[in-house]
């Protein structure tokens, strides 16, 4: 029997949270300011959400818009607040830096991950801005607490990324292909089939579980529609 697959739903608050684990959702993701592609959310929040449901959450680790963890006091603080959500009680994170090359800012990556103390992420879509994708993930192989990449393939999202991610998930057990890929950004239903028939058995979605648009709150009925597709 082949096992369930996973659906991660982007969340903003607790009205979100809730409507997506009654629709099904096995994890969230917790971010705010979609206008900004998502950075982080208060303390406050996390355990206001933790506190409604009880699925996996993993928290994004991002204070600016775009890949780049900024200057050393930018870093600083991104620690500080890291540290502020572990002592609340996040376990679960997502975080993903480039440097001016497009290639990892590993350096960034290193620091934030040892205030997470041995805490699973993800590596989120970064890597689909990184020049060389397979050199990001050898040289985030080895750090600990890294078990998935968020990733559409490509840039411009599923659409033009289907090739790159069925390429990917044929090179399990190859270092750096160890994590689970959690497919996301620009992903629709119709994409699936093909995903789950290349072995890909995660997704992520965030616009396609609000029917109204980021004005509008995630939709449990929408949820479940995907989680239906993924049963099937």
């Amino acid at each position: 029997m082949s096992k369930r697959a996973v659906l991660e739903v982007i969340a903003l608050d607790i009205e979100d949270a809730v409507a997506a684990q009654a629709g099904g959702a096995d994890r969230l993701e917790l971010v705010t300011e979609m206008a900004a592609d998502g950075l982080t959310p208060s303390a406050r929040t996390f355990a206001g959400i933790r506190a409604a449901v009880d699925i996996d959450l993993r928290v994004m680790l991002r204070l600016a818009d775009g890949f780049a963890a900024g200057d050393a006091k930018d870093l600083d603080r991104l620690v500080g607040v890291a540290r502020e959500l572990r002592d609340a009680g996040a376990d679960q994170f997502v975080l993903g830096f480039l440097d001016a090359e497009d290639g990892v800012d590993l350096d960034a990556v290193e620091r934030v991950v040892a205030a997470l103390d041995g805490a699973r992420w993800t590596f989120h879509r970064a890597i689909d801005r990184a020049a060389d994708r397979e050199a990001l993930r050898k040289q985030l192989a080895d750090l600990p607490g890294l078990d998935t990449y968020l990733t559409a393939g490509a840039a411009e999202g599923v659409d033009g990324g289907l090739s790159t991610l069925t390429a990917e998930a044929c090179r399990r057990g190859e270092q750096g292909y160890d994590q689970t890929i959690l497919v996301g950004g620009g992903l629709r239903l119709e994409h699936v089939p093909a995903l789950v028939d290349a072995g890909l058995d995660a997704f992520h979605i965030g616009g396609a579980a609000r029917p109204r648009g980021w004005e509008g709150a995630v939709s449990a009925g929408a949820v479940a529609e995907w989680r239906a597709v993924l049963d099937g």
